[in-house]
C-alpha cells in the first residue's frame, strides 16, 4: 500500500506591526466602598428605626412595607458591591 504524503504546516507569521495591543484603562472605583456602607447602614437604620419607634417612624403610612424599604437599601448596598474591584 502506498504512503499518503504528509503536508507540510506553514510557518508562523506574526500579525502585522501596524496593530498593537491596546492597554486596558481600569477606571477609579474609589466611590464604591462608602457608597455600600452607606446603603447597608441606612437600610439598617431604616429597619431599627422602625422597630424602635412601633412603626411610627419612618413613614407611618407605609406600615410594614417600611421593612421592605430598609431591606431595598441593603439590596442596593449588595448591588453596588459587584462594582468593586
Amino acid at each position: 500500500m502506498p504512503k499518503s504524503r504528509i503536508r507540510k504546516k506553514d510557518d508562523y507569521t506574526p500579525p502585522p506591526a501596524g496593530k498593537q495591543a491596546q492597554s486596558i484603562r481600569l477606571t477609579n472605583r474609589s466611590w464604591v466602598a462608602p457608597v455600600m456602607l452607606a446603603f447597608f447602614l441606612i437600610g439598617l437604620a431604616w429597619i431599627v428605626v422602625f422597630y424602635v419607634t412601633d412603626t411610627q417612624l419612618p413613614i407611618e403610612a407605609l406600615g410594614n412595607w417600611n421593612i421592605v424599604v430598609g431591606f431595598g437599601f441593603i439590596a442596593a448596598g449588595f448591588g453596588v458591591s459587584t462594582q468593586w474591584k
